[in-house]
């Protein structure tokens, strides 16, 4: 069953009153974690009964940002078990391509920032829209946090 968010992302009422519990995907490298992820993820717990964060490797990040992250993967692991609105975390078991660690968790949401909204984040995720619809996950935007960020913050340590 596919969902469809309101103007302001909150699901409709049919999905609680469902008895189905809601699951929520999303991913990063969540590197420098700060206020920005933080928000983030209390929207994603707002959203969903449960929500699963997949983790991207070092050497997945290495490849692809060209620079490895200051916290290694077993560190940013922690932080983000740690975290009050997440409930998991996975392996980005595929790396450049999001289906096999989705497919794992079999979510009816995949949350992303609206930092997204005009990039191709099907695409990049190596997923059409089609395939999302055949799935029943929703893809919602969820509002980035201006003036913070992992690379703003690195790029400052750099100064």
């Amino acid at each position: 069953m596919t969902q469809t968010p309101d103007l302001d992302g909150r699901l409709d009422i049919g999905l609680v009153e469902s008895g189905k519990m809601k699951i929520l995907y999303t991913g990063g490298t969540f590197d420098l974690f700060h206020a920005g992820h933080v928000k983030f993820l209390k929207r994603c717990s707002e959203l969903a009964d449960r929500v699963i964060v997949s983790l991207n490797r070092d050497s997945f990040i290495k490849e692809y940002k060209g620079f490895s992250p200051l916290i290694d993967y077993e560190n940013r692991l922690c932080v983000l078990k740690s975290c009050r609105y997440v409930d998991n975390v996975v392996e980005n078991i595929g790396d450049f391509d999001s289906k096999p660690a989705i497919l794992s968790v079999k979510p009816d949401i995949i949350a992303v920032g609206d930092d997204w909204k005009h990039k191709d984040y099907c695409k990049q995720m190596m997923f059409s829209k089609e395939w999302l619809k055949s799935n029943g996950i929703t893809l919602i935007y969820i509002p980035y946090t201006k003036g913070i960020s992992s690379t703003s913050i690195r790029n400052n340590l750099n100064e």
